[in-house]
């Protein structure tokens, strides 16, 4: 049986900042600390936990202090392996149950 979610970019964003915020906070850094770490400044730290906006290179700077690396470069390549999404509202609904 597939079941699909409708999330958005916005959603994953948040997810993203969500993560790196409790790994940061399960790690005992600060914002300031980190940004010493991955010379993301603290205030981008700041509106990335907030409003999940930052840059793809700043996220990987930051991921790579509080996560590995390996994880999210393994993801991309799985979604090679992996069936094809459906596209359009059409190939939903022609999805067999």
């Amino acid at each position: 049986m597939s079941r699909y979610q409708l999330i958005d970019d916005i959603d994953v964003q948040q997810a993203f900042a969500a993560h790196l915020r409790k790994l940061r906070e399960r790690a005992k850094l600060s914002r300031n600390a980190l940004a010493e770490r991955s010379t993301v400044p603290a205030a981008t730290i700041k509106r990335f936990e907030l409003t999940g906006q930052i840059s793809f290179r700043q996220l990987l700077l930051l991921w790579q202090c509080l996560d590995k690396l390996e994880r999210l470069y393994q993801l991309a390549q799985s979604s090679q392996r992996t069936a094809a999404m459906p596209l359009t509202i059409a190939e939903v609904l022609n999805d067999e149950l």
